[in-house]
């Protein structure tokens, strides 16, 4: 790849996330029209992408996005007021440059010239209407005052201010009381005070109804230098106070110094530079030589080092980045670490057959040392899922206006981490989910009012770690499944049995059957039956497993539980005659004991007591054909799978086993019972079973 793609490349990533950051900031800014700092962020990508795109020759893209931004110069200035028509014209745009990018990259059909026409004029009217000057049809060359300025290290906009609040001696003759300013400071981020007393006098001069403190304030905040004034904006003419933006002076260098404490004195005014000099040469600390000459006050060297590594803090986390990797790289490296853990678990074995004492000890810092490393690298493909959940606000907001509702939805948990392969599969099966709340759970709200319910529906999207596992729920306030109907349903496609007994769970189980749908008319959203069986099969697919939860009248719970990465499970390793096989721990419940005779008790049907419960079971020796030669005593592992408890048939029980899964070749890609293989210590390939596929067959 030469520079110029290499660039351009780089350019199309950029312009990706920022887009994925309009979008967020358009919702922002629809919920709080007032969030000025939502309007400054998407401005700034706007400008940002244009800019970029200029540079790089996607010409149409710069034009285009010029209108875009110059309407939201409008907003900031307070000129154009946000709208709903705005709101919808911007995430218009926002679609058009998305697609542009696409046709540039080669990755989508051609865009319809007449359709940016449309937008630029609709964005046109909206700007006149409001008495403001559309600008030129030209897109204006960039200048240095229009160049879009270079990120800042700092997280998140954060500035670090110095502050010194130095009130008038007769400010508690006005009912003020400084103290509850500083109460206001903090509560604008994180804050340190250091109160001055050198101008406190002796006792017998000193005045009750006198201030003759001062405070030193070191504020961390994301919020604006005008914000922080504001807050002493009623003792203004009673106070000294000098307020300083650190963070412009340090950290938006390249290279970002160490403050050092002299330099802080210096540019706070305590001491001068000459004195500071005079101090130097001495094996002590500048600050305890300071104060040990009288020439400052331990109060400001307290101060001064408060700033100090509240700075050197901010240092730190700017100083955090990032490197792109292509995804086919870390899949190498995951690979690579799966065939390091197969090798080592079969060093383990070796050594454990050797009576070596400095062998042993040499293994077992192996394995500790390919425990961290392969951790280390499963970490690197984690990504949080807030990264679809913002996909799904502006789903929820368009699906709600097209069917007239008003539908709020609500997250948390964004930043719990995944594994990136399954992330990227997770963004179907949810969208299915949502789109179902929305069209069926969520009700219009006259109909919600008549219940009783607010006229605005929730749905609450979640996600959270359990064990080794993450378990993500999708909760909406909306009617509920209705069983009687489901029920109904399942019958006539001839599912169940009309006389049969089952519990609600397994009635709500058959939602997700190919082709099934309760809903008496097909729209553009929902009714062909087809979403929830993509949703199954997705999440079956990840082995994980559906939960369904509903209350007529009160909404559904819908809960997913996925392990954490495909490429490493842990699982329960088991024999069969001589072959070996892997069971996924997460859905074994526990292990018991079985004789031939109980089964001959039980006139050879594959149901099991457990405790006063029939627990069926799957003899796997039958259903892999592996002769007749059965132990005197076997082993049954219960798990428990789409919530049907199931036994599955074993010789031995051998142990956990940390998995590293391989596919199988193209030669068994008919093989529906097994997901994938694994090589155990000693060479041997253990099978990895699918126990959804084995319960539908069995």
């Amino acid at each position: 790849m030469n520079e110029s793609n290499r660039f351009i490349e780089e350019f199309c990533r950029e312009a990706e996330e920022l887009l994925s950051g309009v979008e967020d900031a358009v919702l922002d800014i629809e919920e709080n029209p007032g969030d000025q700092e939502a309007v400054n962020r998407l401005f700034r990508a706007m400008h940002t992408i244009k800019g970029s795109g200029s540079m790089f020759g996607f010409d149409a893209i710069a034009e285009f996005t010029h209108h875009v931004e110059t309407a939201l110069d409008k907003v900031r200035n307070g000129t154009v007021p946000v709208t709903k028509s705005l709101i919808d014209l911007i995430l218009v745009s926002r679609d058009r440059i998305t697609a542009m990018l696409a046709q540039a990259n080669g990755d989508g059909p051609p865009v319809d010239p007449r359709e940016g026409e449309e937008i630029i004029a609709s964005l046109k009217v909206l700007v006149r209407s409001h008495g403001a000057v559309p600008p030129a049809e030209e897109t204006p060359k960039e200048t240095p005052e229009q160049a879009p300025e270079p990120a800042k290290p700092v997280q998140q906009n954060q500035a670090v201010y110095r502050i010194r609040f130095s009130p008038d001696p007769d400010i508690f003759s006005t009912g003020m009381d400084p103290v509850m300013l500083l109460y206001d400071l903090a509560d604008m981020g994180e804050c340190s005070v250091v109160v001055q007393t050198e101008k406190v006098p002796d006792l017998e001069n000193l005045s009750p109804e006198s201030c003759y403190l001062f405070w030193d304030v070191i504020l961390t905040t994301t919020k604006r230098a005008n914000s922080v004034k504001d807050i002493f904006i009623f003792v203004e003419d009673k106070c000294k106070i000098d307020i300083e933006t650190v963070e412009e002076k340090v950290i938006a260098s390249d290279e970002i110094p160490e403050p050092r404490l002299g330099d802080i004195l210096v540019e706070r005014g305590d001491i001068d530079r000459k004195t500071l000099d005079q101090e130097f040469g001495t094996r002590k600390k500048i600050g305890e030589r300071l104060v040990e000459s009288g020439a400052l006050s331990k109060e400001k060297i307290k101060s001064a080092l408060k700033e100090q590594t509240v700075v050197s803090k901010m240092h730190k986390s700017a100083a955090v980045s990032t490197v792109r990797v292509p995804s086919d790289r870390l899949d190498k490296l995951i690979n690579l670490v799966g065939e390091l853990v197969i090798t080592q678990d079969r060093l383990t074995q070796v050594a454990s057959n050797r009576d070596d004492t400095d062998l042993g000890e040499s293994v077992e810092e192996i394995e500790r040392l390919t425990g961290e490393l392969r951790d280390s690298v499963l970490n690197i493909r984690m990504m949080p899922i807030g990264t679809i959940f913002n996909k799904f606000r502006r789903l929820v907001r368009d699906l709600s206006s097209q069917l007239n509702k008003k539908i709020e939805l609500v997250t948390h948990g964004a930043e719990t981490e995944l594994d990136k392969t399954i992330l990227e599969r997770l963004d179907e099966p949810l969208v299915h989910l949502l789109r179902n709340s929305l069209d069926h759970g969520v009700e219009p709200p006259e109909i919600r009012e008549l219940k009783g319910k607010p006229a605005k529906g929730t749905i609450i999207l979640s996600a959270g770690h359990k064990g080794t596992n993450v378990v993500i729920t999708i909760q909406d306030d909306g009617a509920g499944l209705n069983v009687d109907t489901i029920r109904q349903k399942a019958v006539e496609r001839g599912l169940i049995p009309e006389n049969a007994e089952l519990s609600d769970k397994k009635i709500f189980a058959h939602i997700f059957a190919p082709g099934f749908s309760t809903s008496k008319e097909v729209t553009s959203i929902s009714g062909r039956g087809v979403g929830m069986d993509v949703v199954k099969r997705t999440i079956e697919s990840l082995r994980g497993r559906i939960d369904i939860d509903s209350v007529p009248g009160e909404g559904t719970k819908i809960t997913l539980i996925l392990p954490l990465t495909l490429a490493i499970i842990n699982g329960l390793l088991v024999s069969i005659d001589d072959g070996f096989f892997v069971l996924p721990l997460m859905s074994v419940e526990e292990c018991v004991e079985i004789k031939s005779r109980e089964i001959e008790m039980i006139n050879g049907r594959n149901i099991l007591n457990v405790r006063g419960e029939m627990v069926p079971y799957i003899r796997l020796r039958d259903r892999f054909h592996m002769g007749d030669r059965r132990p005197e005593m076997e082993h049954i592992v219960i798990t428990d799978v789409n919530d049907s408890r199931i036994g599955f048939v074993v010789d031995y029980v051998i142990g956990g086993h940390q998995t590293v899964i391989k596919p199988l070749g193209p030669a068994f890609k008919d093989i529906k019972d097994i997901s994938g293989a694994t090589i155990l210590g000693d060479g041997t390939v253990a099978l990895i079973l699918d126990t959804n596929v084995l319960l539908e067959s069995a």
